[in-house]
């Protein structure tokens, strides 16, 4: 199968809340820097994207999901395969825009063009000593206090009705790949950590998760990379202390194996913020992983599923 384009990243995730004053004091709390335009709130990392959360005024929902494809010309490949325009993008940043929506009435956002400011140089981090290495000697580690340095947008998971129409639909335009293959018994999929073909480029091992639960299609998480561990734990602490409702974490994925710690908006929806997660090229071959894996940790918190409990600490 030849996709229309091979998409590069994700782009951003978009919401609605009733109190944009409420979403911008949690957003901060996460690490993202904000501002408005236009009446709407837009929070960036540290990346040089001009935005990577949308919110903007209404009832609580998830709105859309953003994706980058690599150049203009894509766009409009990808425009002509699906008799759709490109349009013009007018938040933050600019660029072009094309529309579509999948087979569950998700609104995907394909954008190109945007405006791109150098990356934030506040992430460096220290040399870590450990029993076979020794790099920090003669200095110390003293950390600011505060939220985490969020620095991109890695991925989003989205509950669908139909598992292997959704994977047809969006490999069929953006050329995602399998990394795992999610199995409820051997030979039932349920879902897939899907992540972009970059070619020889190594890219993060999934931008796109796509699950069938027992539960109406939906929006489930939206993930953001921080700085670092010592970032990610710093900005656990802030948010903890600022009475934010923590949904599940610390702790270290199977599939991805990134470090990871979810949090909940003031209207539920969950971002995720995560480190030192796996990387892959085109010529990785895919997995296949069963459903335990999904919520296992290797270690850390249990999911709540199997904690019976919230999640938080």
């Amino acid at each position: 199968m030849t996709p229309a384009i091979k998409i590069e990243d994700i782009a951003h995730v978009r919401f609605s809340a009733p109190d944009l004053a409420g979403m911008r004091a949690f957003l901060e709390d996460f690490g993202l820097s904000c501002s408005e335009q236009g009446g709407r709130l837009y929070g960036r990392g540290g990346d040089g994207r001009p935005f990577l959360h949308s919110t903007e005024p209404g009832d609580p929902a998830f709105r859309a999901l953003g994706l980058r494809a690599a150049s203009l010309a894509d766009l409009e490949t990808l425009a002509d395969s699906v008799g759709v325009s490109v349009e013009d993008l007018t938040d933050p940043g600019g660029g072009k825009v094309v529309r579509l929506t999948d087979p569950d009435g998700f609104l995907v956002e394909v954008v190109a063009g945007q405006a791109v400011e150098k990356p934030s140089a506040d992430i460096e981090d220290a040399p870590h000593n450990n029993a076979a290495a020794r790099p920090r000697q003669r200095a110390t580690v003293r950390l600011s206090q505060g939220p985490s340095h969020v620095q991109r947008l890695g991925h989003c998971v989205l509950n669908v009705s139909d598992f292997r129409v959704s994977e047809k639909w969006y490999k069929e335009r953006f050329g995602f790949l399998t990394s795992d293959e999610i199995e409820m018994a051997p030979g039932t999929a349920m879902g897939a950590f899907m992540r972009c073909d970059r070619g020889d480029i190594p890219t993060d091992h999934h931008t796109l998760f796509l699950a069938q639960l027992p539960q109406p299609p939906g929006y489930m998480h939206a993930a953001f990379e921080v700085a670092h561990l010592d970032d990610l734990m710093l900005g656990h602490a802030h948010l903890k202390a600022r009475g934010r409702d923590q949904a599940w974490g610390v702790g270290r994925h199977i599939m991805g194996s990134q470090v990871f710690d979810y949090w909940r908006d003031p209207w539920g929806h969950e971002l995720e913020h995560w480190t030192d997660g796996d990387l892959f090229t085109a010529a990785d071959p895919p997995n296949k992983m069963p459903f335990q894996s999904l919520l296992a940790v290797q270690w850390g918190t249990p999911h709540p599923m199997l904690a019976g409990g919230n999640g938080s600490d």
